[in-house]
């Protein structure tokens, strides 16, 4: 059981890294998607246009996200919850600039949307991850 947690283990180490690399690399790009749908769109003479290109790469995300975390084991679901919950903790400062410094009253609706939306997401998700360790717990008889 160790051994086949510890290959699991290694496995997520080894996707986390890959994913790491691969947004870093498209970080890095001088315009990183925006480089790329212009490119798409001088390419094609005009026929791709740049949101079109934009919003197959967000397509792309979601299928390979979801793949990524279909695939987790299930001794490793626990830790990725925690992490999820790490991510959306980051989102929160996002939406708090947005509501914050928001030049119109819609971009801080927006903002304030955003903010209850991963609020109620991260405070599901650490009652979830609760629950979950209470399940590894040993039960008193």
């Amino acid at each position: 059981m160790d051994q086949t947690l510890q290959q699991a283990l290694d496995q997520l180490d080894q996707a986390s890294a890959a994913v790491r690399l691969a947004v870093r690399n498209l970080a890095n790009a001088p315009g990183g998607a925006d480089a790329a749908g212009d490119a798409a769109h001088a390419l094609s003479g005009g026929a791709i246009d740049p949101f079109v290109f934009r919003f197959a790469i967000f397509v792309l995300a979601i299928f390979v996200g979801y793949y990524v975390v279909w695939s987790v084991t299930p001794a490793l679901h626990t830790p990725l919850m925690a992490v999820t919950n790490a991510i959306s903790s980051v989102i929160v400062v996002g939406a708090l600039l947005a509501v914050g410094i928001a030049a119109s009253g819609i971009a801080a609706g927006f903002g304030f949307v955003a903010l209850m939306l991963v609020s109620v997401n991260i405070f599901g998700g650490f009652l979830v991850t609760q629950r979950m360790l209470a399940m590894y717990k040993k039960k008193d008889k």
